[in-house]
């Protein structure tokens, strides 16, 4: 069954949160340490949805946004941000016309994932950056008849359109379009205080993402097992969320 645009606007949210200490580290590290231009570097986020990011990026850059989706972008117009209708694969920019160009959550949707990192590298002065693809298959859960989750997992983004194996293509993807990338992981376990108040939210994003009655009454059997190891402690998690950051040729930001 399809995510609604409210369902997939409140996973989207929630990930913005959980990685914004370590997109501002890393974006720190790789863009403004580096920077010499005047003022603030001018960020593209491309599929920048209702623009979660966007507003967690806007202390540290000039931002822009562009999605293909005309709710997605009313939203983010509603809520102050500079959005405007696009679709990724041709982006409606002159060469040149940002300081940096990055997605997050996208590549893993996408019909080109190189189209559009071309893209984003025609209208960079400087960086192109990734800041977030998931790899569903090296999803680690315990204990260990909990593994079936990250199947389930896998086979429900994989069932509407995904590539749930998007992140460890990373580097490839990069390198189709002339950028050698660093590529890294996210911090990506919880502990059991976290873990709890996730829980709720956690489970409601795998009912919706599993697919099919099979995957469907997997998961009634495997609530059993997650509720007894959240209440005993022994509950990990470890979903890998990977980045991509490159400098884009003769650049000399």
């Amino acid at each position: 069954m399809p995510w609604s645009a409210k369902e997939m606007d409140r996973q989207l949210s929630r990930q913005s949160l959980w990685l914004r200490e370590s997109w501002t580290w890393l974006l720190e590290q790789r863009v403004l340490r580096n920077w010499t231009g005047r003022g603030r570097p001018i960020a593209l986020d491309v599929g920048c949805g209702p623009g979660f990011v966007m507003d967690l990026l806007a202390p540290m850059f000039d931002v822009q946004g562009i999605d293909i989706d005309p709710v997605a972008v009313a939203e983010g117009r509603r809520r102050g941000l500079e959005v405007r209708e696009a679709d990724a694969h041709s982006l409606p920019f002159e060469d040149d016309s940002f300081d940096l160009a990055y997605c997050s959550f996208l590549l893993l949707w996408v019909d080109d994932p190189v189209k559009i990192l071309s893209e984003m590298t025609r209208v960079s002065r400087h960086w192109v950056a990734c800041l977030a693809e998931p790899d569903l298959g090296a999803r680690i859960d315990f204990p260990e008849k909990l593994s079936p989750l990250a199947r389930i997992a896998e086979e429900g983004v994989r069932g509407e359109g995904g590539d749930p194996l998007v992140g460890r293509k990373l580097r490839s993807l990069f390198q189709a379009c002339g950028l050698e990338a660093d590529v890294g992981v996210h911090p990506g376990v919880w502990g059991i205080d976290k873990l709890r108040e996730e829980s709720e939210a956690e489970w409601m994003y795998l009912e919706l993402t599993a697919q099919g009655a099979e995957s469907k009454a997997r998961l009634s059997e495997l609530r059993p097992i997650w509720d007894r190891a959240l209440e005993d402690g022994s509950l990990f998690q470890f979903n890998p969320v990977f980045y991509a950051f490159a400098k884009k040729p003769g650049s000399h930001g």
